[in-house]
């Protein structure tokens, strides 16, 4: 309570104010918040749970080898030390293959029950935590590209659109001996002549089809891609190079 005083035909008069506390919506302004209203409010009630890929075992198949070299470890200087990357070879019967592991990672072999295992030195780390489901996605497409490999089936909708595996080329020259190219006919005036990576075998099996396969499947999906770059599906006829089930929308056609 506060008093204050007029004056009022000469007189004086003493008058006691009262105080009013407005709401918090009505003087924004002048609203600060407690401990309790500033705390961000979450959207769900669930408890947080990290991913627990990278710590998952993978299966190896009976024929199916691994082996890890240990290079040996490499001094800057007195006080610095650095540890090399350690490579992880993948032996099967399609091929042979390795595997860069970071310093921070262990492998753990189980030999009885033919399984494999990765391990981090700190999972709390950002950047090891991440690279610990990474490079175990890696290895699992490693081991199932020596076993029984990777492959894209490309599917060429169109008049006329045809594919065919030369073992020359006119426009492009050999990068290897023995390198084979892919000649596509998808509506240009001339056909287009594409190297088949090292790696990767293609084939048709319809004039309409290509199967691209190899152990590597980043080698196997990027020349894919590339074949696909040519003729991209567009949604108004359908037409284009569809890699394995891809699908696209049709819209409706622009009526002027």
């Amino acid at each position: 309570m506060a008093a204050f005083r007029t004056w009022k035909h000469g007189l004086r008069i003493t008058q006691k104010a009262t105080s009013i506390t407005l709401p918090d919506f009505l003087v924004p302004a002048l609203y600060k918040p407690t401990v309790s209203a500033t705390r961000s409010r979450s959207f769900t009630t669930s408890v947080p749970s990290f991913s627990r890929i990278g710590a998952a075992a993978i299966a190896i198949p009976p024929d199916v080898h691994l082996h890890l070299l240990e290079p040996p470890s490499k001094r800057k200087s007195a006080t610095v030390r650095i540890e090399p990357a350690k490579t992880l070879e993948i032996h099967g019967p399609l091929g042979n293959t390795s595997l860069q592991l970071p310093p921070y990672m262990s492998y753990a072999l189980d030999q009885e029950g033919k399984k494999v295992s990765l391990n981090v030195l700190d999972s709390e780390q950002r950047n090891q935590r991440e690279m610990w489901g990474t490079t175990r996605a890696y290895l699992q497409n490693h081991i199932l590209g020596v076993s029984e490999g990777h492959t894209a089936i490309l599917r060429l909708v169109g008049v006329g659109y045809r594919a065919t595996v030369e073992p020359t080329a006119i426009t492009v020259s050999p990068e290897y001996p023995g390198q084979q190219f892919v000649s596509l006919k998808v509506g240009y005036s001339h056909p287009i002549e594409l190297p088949v990576p090292l790696g990767v075998k293609a084939s048709t099996p319809l004039p309409t089809r290509i199967l691209l396969e190899g152990i590597d499947k980043e080698d196997v999906k990027s020349f894919a891609a590339k074949i696909r770059e040519w003729r991209k599906p567009e949604p108004y006829k359908g037409k284009g190079i569809f890699v394995n089930e891809e699908t696209i929308k049709l819209k409706a056609k622009k009526i002027k």
